[in-house]
């Protein structure tokens, strides 16, 4: 299960209402690499196929592939203001080590893939 705070679905269904291609969903998702092992992936989409998984979150459409979702299982999005800025931030219980920046991780079964350049 995916779970999005209230401050992270306001704003991210204001920007799925920006997008000019309707139909639009938010995918998730893990690629190998950053500096621990595995980047996160999130943005908009309107391309399904049959290797991803489908739920329904504060009234969007999430989409993530099946591979993923162990990476992902207990996910929580949310977004902070900061000043004059703000932005996203992930917290996954499966992650037992994140970079600095908080874009990659790594789990106590998989080390990924990490690049040897920093965040």
């Amino acid at each position: 299960m995916i779970n999005i705070t209230d401050s992270a679905a306001e704003r991210l269904k204001d920007m799925l209402e920006q997008q000019e291609t309707p139909n639009m969903f938010l995918r998730l998702g893990v690629t190998p690499g950053g500096c621990t092992g595995f980047s996160y992936a999130m943005g908009f989409d309107d391309n399904e196929t049959d290797q991803d998984i489908y739920m329904n979150v504060q009234d969007m459409k999430i989409v993530v592939e099946k591979e993923s979702i162990r990476y992902l299982d207990g996910l929580e999005i949310d977004f902070e203001e900061s000043g004059m800025s703000g932005g996203f931030t992930i917290h996954n219980p499966n992650a037992i080590a994140t970079c600095g920046c908080g874009s990659s991780f790594r789990t106590a079964t998989d080390a990924g893939k990490p690049n040897e350049e920093p965040c």
